[in-house]
């Protein structure tokens, strides 16, 4: 079945680019757009079908860029090798540092035992938990860490799948870690992604404490609610989770905090201070300072790890899609094929109301993600026509930009992104069982962004 879904996504690729060059080219679209436009469809077909393996795709679209006409492949690894791909490259270094040296086993313990033993307290601390490690620890490990715990607590109480207490954790953890990841800036590569693509169009600088002033009421709001809409349509069928000496016993095992954990929380600290004075002081880049971190930990008398660990620890496969969605969205732009999408699909938005094109924006974004589960690629086909709508209405184009960003992270509605198919795979949930709470905290999350958005504007220059 696999192989055959994998042949149908090459056939199915090849065929629809086909249709699009063999189409009569649009008016006011330049024929090396059109060029782009058939090149976009193959992709996403690849992509979505996963006839081949995502990074795969991803070289693929730097490979074809010369063949089909849209630029030089010089012009394409320019792009490619952009600075969000290093970064993302520093956040799974980073990533490593908190997990091996067990500082994000030890805070997420520390969290988990204030729960006490109550079911429903418990359910709120590992939303709200998880959502909190998440925003310096990547999505998917931060994920598997609380998953390890709650499975630990599951066992202990012999919970079978399909029970509703393990159904809201195992939504939950994931639910709370792509939450947490808006937060700011380096919570998410998708958020640096974004912000580089904003610039890349013409989109003003968004600063990292403008970002904050926005991703950080949407975390404090959404984490506690999230955590309420899945304890209301799964009410935990227990009322405690029993006694927590194995959390206790845990904790007392890992023993006082290491030099290695404090090495990390004082690199950690001195990023977190650049990237605040980096909304004053731009030489202090969100990526350079990431960077100069990584980095640190190298250096003698701090070694965290070795080289050969972080090789390990690299998703490469996430790496190679950024740059090669980096890519394409940079070619799109080129080639005049966002401007076109935006007169043509959305020409008739820059007359509506700001706060209703946020919204159709925010959820049209949320929508996408059942078509083209990939946060990456979502950013790249959207973020150039919508900074194009946003010039033509006269905005900022970052104003209609940055919903697509923020919302590109809410991928709830059904576990079809890496981060809820780590908790998914367990068998504690269904796919459909996701749909219902997940479009009620979609929902909270698209009026909530709007509401923040419209309210801090004026204030980060937005306005």
């Amino acid at each position: 079945m696999g192989r055959r879904i994998e042949i149908l996504g090459l056939v199915g690729a090849a065929v629809a680019t086909g249709v699009v060059l063999l189409l009569p080219t649009p008016q006011g679209l330049p024929p090396e757009g059109q060029r782009m436009a058939a090149l976009f469809v193959g992709l996403l077909v690849l992509w979505s079908t996963e006839a081949l393996p995502i990074a795969v795709t991803a070289v693929l679209a730097l490979a074809l860029q010369p063949m089909f006409g849209v630029g030089p492949l010089g012009t394409a690894f320019t792009s490619f090798v952009s600075p969000v791909f290093f970064f993302v490259l520093v956040m799974f270094t980073i990533a490593l540092a908190w997990v091996k040296t067990g500082l994000a086993r030890r805070f997420a313990l520390w969290l988990i035992a204030r729960a006490g033993t109550d079911a429903t307290r418990a359910v709120y601390v590992f939303v709200i938990g998880t959502g909190l490690v998440s925003t310096v620890v990547s999505d998917v490990p931060c994920t598997a860490i609380f998953m390890a715990i709650a499975l630990g607590i599951f066992d202990k109480l012999k919970l079978a799948p399909g029970s509703r207490f393990g159904k809201a954790v195992m939504m939950g953890i994931p639910i709370g870690a792509l939450i947490g990841g808006v937060g700011t800036p380096a919570g998410s590569s998708i958020n640096v992604l974004g912000l580089t693509m904003i610039e890349q169009n013409g989109g003003a600088r968004v600063p990292f404490l403008h970002w904050m002033a926005i991703g950080i009421p949407m975390v404090i709001v959404l984490l506690p609610l999230a955590a309420f809409v899945l304890v209301k349509f799964f009410p935990p069928e227990i009322a405690t989770i029993g006694d927590v000496e194995d959390i206790y016993r845990e904790q007392k095992q890992i023993g006082p905090i290491t030099t290695g954990e404090r090495k990390v929380l004082a690199i950690m600290g001195a990023m977190a201070t650049l990237w605040i004075l980096s909304t004053w002081i731009p030489a202090f880049d969100t990526v350079l300072v990431a960077l100069c971190g990584a980095v640190a930990m190298f250096l003698p008398g701090v070694r965290l790890f070795s080289w050969k660990e972080v090789q390990d620890a690299t998703g490469w496969d996430t790496l190679l899609m950024i740059g090669g969605v980096t890519s394409l969205g940079a070619a799109s732009a080129r080639t005049g094929l966002a401007k076109w999408l935006a007169a043509s699909a959305l020409g008739g938005l820059q007359d509506w109301n700001i706060v209703w094109v946020l919204v159709l924006i925010s959820a049209f974004t949320v929508v996408v993600h059942l078509l083209l589960p990939i946060a990456p690629v979502i950013n790249a086909v959207m973020i150039p026509p919508i900074m194009v709508l946003g010039a033509a209405a006269g905005v900022n184009p970052a104003l209609y930009a940055l919903p697509v960003v923020f919302t590109a992270s809410c991928a709830i509605l059904l576990p079809l992104d890496a981060v809820p198919l780590v908790t998914y795979s367990r068998g504690y949930y269904r796919m459909f069982d996701m749909l219902a709470p997940g479009l009620v905290i979609s929902a909270i999350w698209v009026v909530l962004m709007t509401a923040v958005l419209m309210l801090m504007g004026p204030l980060v220059g937005l306005l």
